[in-house]
C-alpha cells in the first residue's frame, strides 16, 4: 500500500523537474569538462532546492496564521498555493537606489512594498527593513 501512495505521488515529484527548462531555460551548453557540467547541475539543484523551501515555509505560515488565499496572480486574483517563480515576480518591481553626491551622505531611494509584499514578508519572518522600510 506505501508503494501505491509513493507511485501516486510522483507527479508531484517530478514536476519540480520540469522547472530547470521553463523556469530557469535552461538550455544546452557546450562545457568540455564534466567538472563545470557537474558544477553547473549542483548549481541548479540548489536553485531548486531555494524555491521548494520558499514554497513550502510561505505555505505552513499561511496554514498557521489561516490564510486561505494570497492575492498575487494578476488582477490580484487568488492564489491558495503560491508557487516561488511568482514570488520572486511579484518582488521583482521592487527597487533600491543610493544617490552618492561627492560630499554628503548618500541618499537612499527604496520602492515602497506594497500590502501584499508587506504581509508575504511578514508570513515568512522577514523584516521589512530587508527592503529599506
Amino acid at each position: 500500500m506505501e508503494l501505491l501512495h509513493a507511485y501516486k505521488r510522483q507527479p508531484l515529484t517530478e514536476r519540480r523537474f520540469t522547472q530547470p527548462k521553463t523556469d530557469f531555460e535552461v538550455a544546452p551548453v557546450w562545457l568540455k569538462d564534466v567538472g563545470r557540467i557537474e558544477v553547473l547541475l549542483g548549481l541548479y539543484f540548489f536553485a531548486l532546492l531555494a524555491e521548494a523551501l520558499l514554497e513550502r515555509e510561505l505555505r505552513k505560515a499561511m496554514e498557521r496564521e489561516g490564510v486561505q488565499a494570497l492575492p498575487i496572480y494578476p488582477e490580484g486574483r487568488a492564489c491558495r498555493r503560491p508557487p516561488a517563480h511568482w514570488l520572486i515576480d511579484l518582488f521583482e518591481p521592487i527597487q533600491h537606489h543610493e544617490l552618492h553626491p561627492p560630499g554628503r551622505r548618500a541618499t537612499v531611494f527604496v520602492t515602497e512594498p506594497s500590502p501584499v509584499h508587506r504581509r508575504i514578508l511578514r508570513l515568512l519572518n522577514i523584516p521589512a527593513a530587508t527592503y529599506g522600510h
